[in-house]
């Protein structure tokens, strides 16, 4: 199987030119789907950490690049949204955040902030035992107590040393939300109105927005974030 990707069939989330070659590396097996961006793209086109595939790896075997506190020497891992990328060497950390048009992009972060992740609740499912599984949406899964109150569309945070849940916001109507995709991905407004939609379709979401003009989307596309996730951590 090829280890290339051409950049013109790459997911809009990837931050790489589309016509300055015709290839591109392919991610991985991993967390985040089709849309997770291979690490080493992140090393060498968004950050310029590294000029190729053979000093990433160079890199990678330092043991110094962690993602979501785990040391990574896979340059094809794929990376996705709020997964926190930190480079102890350089004692730089980042938050991976939804960028104009849907394109991930890196946050700076301080230290304490890149102890802990943000996940999308997905799915809720009971499990043997009387417990719950919670799917996230970059395909973690945790198993959480029956009578803790999760539900699909809220959010959650997730310390990366321990797994355990460090925070919780609920989806509903006055949250503050971020989109993710469609056409205002990176916008950030308050949930005005949840408009149930009968049947199989979407839900829609209506946004407000303090300094615009506010937004409407699917509810696919809005995660529930706080004031600490907007981009201004330092």
């Amino acid at each position: 199987m090829s280890n290339h990707q051409k950049r013109l069939s790459v997911p809009n989330s990837w931050p790489v030119e589309r016509k300055t070659a015709t290839f591109t590396v392919k991610a991985g097996a991993g967390p985040h789907g089709e849309d997770g961006v291979p690490l080493l793209i992140v090393l060498r086109d968004v950050l310029g950490y590294a000029d190729n595939r053979k000093e990433a790896r160079y890199a990678l075997n330092e043991d110094n690049v962690l993602i979501n506190g785990k040391a990574i020497s896979d340059e094809e891992r794929p990376v996705g949204m709020f997964d926190i990328l930190a480079f102890t060497e350089r004692e730089e950390y980042y938050r991976v955040f939804p960028g104009e048009g849907g394109r991930l992009a890196l946050t700076a972060i301080d230290p304490d902030a890149a102890e802990s992740k943000l996940g999308k609740i997905v799915t809720k499912t009971h499990v043997s035992g009387g417990d719950v599984q919670l799917g996230l949406h970059d395909g973690e899964t945790l198993i959480v107590e029956d009578d803790q109150t999760y539900d699909a569309g809220d959010s959650i945070v997730v310390g990366n040393e321990d797994g355990e849940i460090v925070a919780h916001f609920e989806y509903e109507e006055g949250a503050l939300v971020t989109a993710v995709d469609g056409a205002h991905a990176g916008e950030v407004g308050e949930v005005e109105e949840i408009q149930v939609t009968p049947g199989s379709a979407q839900n829609n979401v209506i946004v407000s927005q303090d300094e615009g003009e506010g937004f409407e989307t699917v509810e696919e596309y809005v995660v529930v974030i706080d004031e600490n996730f907007t981009g201004d951590d330092e």
